[in-house]
């Protein structure tokens, strides 16, 4: 029985596959077929080898003909579609163009002043920084010479001393419309924020303009205040403190002297300390820097008389205070006795930072005696010729060598007096009392004697 049963079902199933499928007024081949399920209209699919036949029988189904307007139609409207976007996109992109031609256009004219070109530090630029923080390294200035000059009125100094300038950082336009222009085409200049300007400056109140310039050479720049010079030079002998020699030369600069002499031991006359306390007189004479003592003489005329300063700083002030007011010369025992001459020796292949009071021995003063030089007080006759003043250190007093030099010219050791009980006045003051003492003598000199001793003296100047 369940055998019959079983044949039965298969000859049902067997049959049932040879009907015709009807359904959506759709008559379709019952064939092996693969239907796509989507949630689009279904397609069926068929196998290459075994092709199908639908039939549309319905008013709902498109005939051939239609369905090919139709795709053309859709195929039209997407043309039409993609060449209305084409054209929009060539549309905006013409527009971006011209836009970014104009932008930069625009960007170009802002980054110009007057004919000049400038260039605007974007974030992450270490120009300024490196600069800066090497320029401040004597080391630095004297290997790469270069020089680092700070607001308005020094870097104009500078400019038109006939400095060279290589870089120039600035924080707006206006401030770089404060210089002179037509003397910064060569160099660089550079954009950025006064924040910037502001970390780096060592002013309270920065400028917002800072330059990088080539180390002057003293024979080649431009002086504007030779006309009012006096044969008078200032020899600066071991001074270490940056704003002494920074207003010793602002004192020079305002003397007139002929030029300035810096011995080595002396603080880098280009220091930004420096600089700043000259008030730019590095561009008002000649600063000739590290000079050793035998080279010195080079740069003052012939015949010369050099003058050193004593700060009568010694054990026994009353009793030196006599001897000058009645102008007796005496010879110390040995250089230990008076605080105002170094028994250091100068040697030429020691730096600066070598310089140490503490080094010197009582073994090396013994027997060592000071050369004889007489002594006067300021205001006395002793600027009667080409003169040369010497000023030592507040620390270290004057070199050996200086005194030396003052004994082989005929000098003197000028004394300035003050009330009992109170120090020796500051190298600086000392050297501005000096030295316009100085001119007056020279001038007075000059106006009796007339034009030929001034002309006789700057021709042993040149």
């Amino acid at each position: 029985m369940a055998a019959y049963v079983r044949s039965v079902i298969c000859l049902v199933s067997r049959e049932q596959r040879a009907f015709l499928t009807r359904g959506n007024d759709v008559v379709v081949a019952s064939k092996r077929y693969v239907r796509g399920l989507r949630r689009k209209p279904v397609r069926v699919l068929f196998p290459d080898d075994e092709a199908g036949t639908v039939v549309k029988t319905g008013p709902q189904s498109l005939t051939a003909k239609q369905h090919v307007k139709r795709e053309k139609k859709e195929a039209g409207v997407t043309s039409s579609a993609a060449e209305h976007l084409e054209e929009s996109g060539s549309v905006k992109a013409r527009s971006n163009v011209q836009s970014a031609e104009k932008h930069a256009h625009l960007s170009a004219t802002k980054d110009r002043v007057d004919g000049l070109r400038f260039e605007r530090a974007f974030p992450g630029d270490k120009r300024l920084a490196r600069l800066v923080s090497v320029a401040r390294s004597r080391t630095f200035r004297e290997h790469q010479g270069k020089i680092l000059l700070e607001g308005k009125r020094l870097i104009c100094d500078a400019l038109n001393a006939g400095a060279n300038p290589q870089m120039v950082f600035f924080s707006t336009v206006d401030r770089l419309r404060e210089l002179p222009l037509d003397k910064l085409k060569r160099a660089t200049l550079v954009k950025v924020k006064f924040e910037d300007i502001k970390i780096w400056s060592d002013l309270v109140a920065p400028q917002g303009v800072i330059a990088i310039f080539s180390r002057p050479d003293p024979s080649r720049l431009n002086f504007t205040n030779t006309d009012h010079s006096v044969p008078l030079s200032l020899i600066c002998d071991n001074i270490r403190d940056p704003g002494n020699l920074g207003t010793m030369l602002r004192c020079a600069a305002a003397a007139g002297c002929h030029n300035v002499l810096l011995t080595k031991g002396c603080v880098d006359a280009w220091e930004p300390k420096v600089l700043r306390a000259a008030m730019g007189a590095h561009f008002r004479l000649p600063i000739y820097p590290s000079l050793d003592w035998d080279k010195i003489q080079n740069h003052l005329p012939k015949p010369v008389t050099v003058h050193v300063a004593d700060s009568s700083c010694g054990p026994d002030r009353s009793r030196e205070t006599e001897d000058l007011q009645v102008n007796i010369s005496h010879k110390p025992s040995k250089a230990g006795d008076y605080g105002w001459v170094s028994t250091r020796r100068s040697h030429s292949n020691v730096r600066y930072e070598d310089y140490d009071a503490d080094s010197d021995s009582d073994s090396e003063d013994e027997g060592l005696s000071l050369p004889i030089v007489d002594t006067k007080l300021y205001y006395e006759s002793w600027a009667q010729s080409p003169t040369a003043l010497v000023i030592g250190g507040e620390t270290h007093g004057l070199s050996l060598e200086s005194v030396q030099l003052a004994e082989k010219t005929a000098g003197h050791r000028l004394f300035i007096p003050v009330v009992p009980d109170v120090d020796s006045l500051n190298s600086a003051m000392a050297a501005s009392i000096l030295l316009f003492e100085g001119r007056r003598q020279l001038l007075k000199l000059m106006q009796t004697s007339g034009r030929k001793w001034k002309s006789k003296v700057e021709g042993q100047f040149s």
